[in-house]
């Protein structure tokens, strides 16, 4: 079954947090690795890109990402983890 492009979003996300929280594990035993710290980079780079994309297409994955100022617009989609995937 094909993916939706929200649902290709989410699956994106995932990955990209996944690794970013594998790196900053080995970072910690490793703090001067500079390749470690590319990889680290590139993969936060990736997932702000794709953050942005999300939310931008399909809301609010967190609560902080609300832009409204006139009223809590959190609750007027579905929440992230309803049939995303």
């Amino acid at each position: 079954m094909a993916m939706t492009e929200q649902q290709n979003l989410m699956r994106r996300l995932q990955v990209q947090s996944f690794a970013i929280d594998d790196i900053k594990l080995f970072l910690d035993t490793h703090p001067n690795d500079r390749l470690a710290m590319e990889y680290y980079q590139k993969y936060r780079h990736l997932r702000e890109q794709t953050m942005n994309n999300y939310v931008k297409q399909f809301g609010p994955i967190t609560p902080d990402q609300v832009e409204g100022t006139d009223r809590w617009t959190w609750i007027d989609t579905p929440w992230p983890w309803e049939g995303v995937l």
